[in-house]
C-alpha cells in the first residue's frame, strides 16, 4: 500500500507544471481567430423569404416559406413550388386520379393527400 501511495504521489507530482506569470502566456500554438459570419436560423430563413413561426402541435419554431403559386390547380408536385396537395376531406382513395392545389407553406403539418404523376397518394396528418 505504502508503495502505490509514492507511485501515485509521484505520479502527481510529475504532472504538475508551473503556471505562468502573468503577461507571459506562450501563444505560438493557438490558431488564429476566424471571423464566422451571423447565419443563424432567423437570417437564413429571412433570405429564403420566409419567417420563424410556431407550428405544428408542439408550437416548434421552424422557418416557414409562403409559396406564390399557391391555390394552383396541379397534378404533379412538379408543377408547384411545394407539393401538390388535396387538403380538404374526403380524400380520394390511393390510386385514383386526382387534381389537386399547391400547397400554400413550406410546412408538412396538416392532413392532405399529395398528387403525384396526376394520381393520389395515400391521405396522411402530421402533427
Amino acid at each position: 500500500m505504502k508503495r502505490f501511495i509514492a507511485l501515485a504521489a509521484a505520479a502527481m507530482l510529475a504532472a504538475c507544471q508551473p503556471m505562468p506569470e502573468k503577461g507571459t502566456i506562450d501563444t505560438t500554438d493557438v490558431p488564429p481567430a476566424v471571423a464566422v459570419p451571423n447565419t443563424g436560423p432567423s437570417q437564413t430563413c429571412a433570405q429564403r423569404g420566409g419567417t420563424m413561426k410556431p407550428v405544428g402541435r408542439a408550437q416548434t419554431v421552424q422557418c416557414v416559406v409562403s409559396y406564390s403559386d399557391a391555390g394552383k390547380r396541379c397534378t404533379d408536385g412538379d408543377q408547384c413550388q411545394g407539393d401538390c396537395r388535396v387538403e380538404a376531406a374526403p380524400f380520394p382513395q390511393a390510386g385514383v386520379s386526382a387534381t389537386g392545389q399547391c400547397q400554400a407553406e413550406s410546412t408538412a403539418f396538416g392532413c392532405y393527400a399529395k398528387v403525384e404523376d396526376g394520381k393520389a397518394q395515400p391521405a396522411i396528418c402530421v402533427d
